[in-house]
C-alpha cells in the first residue's frame, strides 16, 4: 500500500481523534504520575482551530482509501528581539503519531521527511521536538532520522 501525506482537514479529525488517545496512552503508561489517562490532548473545537491554524499546521498520512494512519502537528516558533537569541525560525514536532495498527511500514519516516521538507521550504533554521524518556521507541526512531540532543529537561520527584 502507498501513503501520502498532506495538510489535515476537517474530514480528518475523527481519525486524528483516535491517534491522539493513542499517543497519550503510551505516556500514560510511561508517566502516569504526570499524565491522565483516558482524555485528549485537545477539544474537538481546539482541534478545528488549529487545523486551519497556518501556524500550527497539521499534517496527516493517508493511505489509498484516504484513511488516516498517521498525523504530526507542528509550531512556527521564532524569538525575536531577544537581546541573547538570534532570530532564528524554527518548527517545532509538537506531536508525531502513526496508528498503532500501521507501525513499521515508513510511515513515520514518511511524515518525518515530509515535515522536514516543508520547514526548509517555509525557510526554517531548524527542527526541533521533545521526547519523553519513557518512550524509548520514539526515541530510537528521532535518532533514526538524525535529530541530536539540543538540550536536556532533567527533574527530582519530591
Amino acid at each position: 500500500m502507498e501513503f501520502d501525506v498532506r495538510r489535515a482537514q476537517t474530514c480528518d479529525l475523527d481519525a486524528i481523534k483516535l491517534l491522539l488517545e493513542q499517543v497519550l496512552e503510551i505516556h500514560h503508561k510511561g508517566r502516569p504520575d504526570i499524565f491522565r489517562g483516558g482524555c485528549r490532548k485537545y477539544t474537538d473545537e481546539e482541534l478545528t482551530g488549529l487545523i486551519s491554524d497556518d501556524s500550527c499546521p497539521i499534517f496527516v498520512a493517508v493511505d489509498n482509501n484516504e484513511k488516516v494512519v498517521g498525523y504530526c502537528f507542528c509550531v512556527f516558533k521564532q524569538q525575536l528581539d531577544s537581546h541573547i537569541l538570534t532570530d532564528i525560525k524554527t518548527l517545532y514536532i509538537d506531536d508525531l503519531c502513526v496508528d498503532e495498527n500501521a507501525r513499521s511500514q515508513g510511515i513515520g519516516k514518511l511524515i518525518f521527511n515530509y515535515v522536514k521538507s516543508f520547514a526548509k521550504e517555509q525557510g526554517c533554521y531548524n527542527l526541533t521536538l521533545n521526547v519523553w524518556a519513557c518512550n524509548e521507541s520514539a526515541l530510537k526512531f528521532y535518532q533514526k532520522m538524525g535529530l541530536q540532543v539540543q538540550k536536556q529537561k532533567m527533574e527530582a520527584l519530591l
